[in-house]
């Protein structure tokens, strides 16, 4: 028989197109605001970053529902089931469908209101009021998009949301600068220019998703034979929301977390916004790694327990590990190298130039922290062990990185928020692995499905 391939080349083969699809997906939104903030100032940069954690807040639930579903869709791929994967994904989309036209109604009605509650800035509150509207709108498209190609890793394939990916970036990163300077015919957006465009690259990417997968037999086709299952299935929904909740639950967490600490920053006045914006798209691109690897093992774990090769989830995770500390731990290094430059791409203004380099300075080595964290937890939900790794999370956040900002805010400034990264990402990693280590490991593993 031919030797196994090691396990780090699955690994990279899987990872690779999934890092491409994080960066495309974060990408467009960076570039729209390195256009906000390089052609219309920083107060249009501040209105888009205040935006940011409301929108991270409504998307925790379909990322929830996804990562619910996921996991049923792994094993049952691994098992062989192609009618169950329909099945689990019909039931999936549904319940998508109907909290994102929720969200595009209720969102666009108070989108002031919900703004005024964050403690934006006056002076970009109105801007900061249009650009959400428009993102709320749009958000049964943006869920429809990501529930897609997060359901898609569950059966190997991390490809196809690559390609649909970069169609909708591109034409993103041509429509937003076109909105801005009005070369559409229309008058200038300003800010609102980004979310517009949002929304018209999701919807053309949408369609062409869609159109390949039927064209392609695609397990996850949105076909006739999906259609079928597009009803009200109380029992697999029931499965899918056990499963999807916590994970909700500990995003909506972070979420109100980051809203808390924006609450802090905003009042720091709308520099300090700029900053935290900036700051977090480059985080992001550094965490992208970490997050594609802890999902790589989560997948990878669904699919050997729907195999029924539980004895392969050691070697899963340890390979999981070095690759965390190898990628994400060199992609840190890069930043660390060139920050001033890979700040100077959001920020003119040479005092929040400054401020954003040394903020991002206290908080980037952490992500290699974050990437350990989550892939201990990943391979615990791919089992089906949801509550106890979200509660460590939920934990976590509730109790350490909130009071922490707080305090620590009031003795150092605005540069204190930041502290408070670093610190929750350690102690996750240590609750996380600790829990898998002495607990989760001895447990009797069985396919869900």
């Amino acid at each position: 028989m031919p030797a196994e391939k090691p396990l780090w080349r699955d690994f990279l083969v899987f990872v690779g197109p999934m890092m491409a699809s994080n960066i495309l997906q974060s990408l467009f939104g960076t570039i729209n605001n390195v256009y906000l903030g390089q052609m219309i100032g920083v107060n249009a940069l501040a209105a888009a970053s205040s935006v940011f954690p409301l929108m991270f807040f409504f998307v925790a639930f379909v990322i929830g529902l996804g990562t619910g579903a996921g996991i049923l869709i792994g094993q049952a791929w691994g098992a062989g089931q192609r009618d169950k994967v329909k099945e689990i994904a019909a039931a999936a989309l549904l319940a998508t469908l109907v909290i994102g036209f929720s969200i595009s109604i209720l969102g666009g009605l108070f989108a002031r209101e919900l703004m005024t509650a964050l403690a934006t800035p006056a002076n970009i509150l109105d801007q900061a009021t249009d650009y959400a509207r428009i993102m709320m709108l749009g958000m049964p498209l943006t869920f429809y998009f990501l529930l897609s190609t997060s359901l898609m890793r569950g059966v190997g394939d991390t490809t196809t949301p690559l390609i649909g990916l970069t169609i909708s970036t591109v034409l993103g990163l041509i429509i937003t600068p076109a909105l801005i300077l009005g070369w559409t015919g229309l008058p200038p957006l300003g800010v609102s220019s980004a979310a517009v465009a949002s929304v018209i690259s999701t919807a053309i990417g949408m369609t062409w998703l869609s159109i390949h997968l039927i064209r392609r037999n695609h397990p996850l086709a949105p076909d006739r034979a999906m259609l079928r299952y597009l009803r009200v299935d109380l029992s697999l929904l029931g499965r899918i929301l056990r499963l999807g909740i916590p994970t909700a639950i500990q995003i909506v967490t972070m979420a109100l977390a980051e809203l808390a600490l924006l609450g802090i920053v905003n009042g720091f006045g709308s520099d300090a916004t700029a900053a935290y914006g900036a700051v977090n798209q480059v985080i992001s691109y550094a965490q992208f790694p970490a997050m594609s690897i802890a999902i790589s093992a989560s997948v990878f774990g669904a699919q050997a327990i729907g195999r029924g090769d539980v004895a392969r989830l050691g070697s899963i995770v340890k390979t999981a590990l070095v690759l965390n500390f190898v990628l994400t731990g060199g992609l840190v290094a890069l930043i660390y190298l060139f920050s001033r430059m890979v700040m100077g791409f959001f920020i003119i203004d040479p005092a929040v130039l400054d401020l954003s380099q040394h903020l991002l300075h206290i908080v980037l080595w952490s992500s290699i922290v974050f990437g350990m964290s989550g892939i201990f937890s990943g391979m615990m939900r791919a089992s089906g062990t949801v509550f106890v790794p979200t509660l460590l999370s939920v934990l976590a956040i509730a109790l350490i990185e909130v009071p922490s900002a707080i305090v620590l805010s009031r003795h150092f400034g605005v540069t204190g928020v930041w502290f408070a990264w670093p610190i929750t990402f350690c102690a996750m990693f240590l609750l996380q692995a600790s829990y898998y280590r002495f607990v989760w490991r001895k447990k009797t593993i069985t396919r869900l499905i």
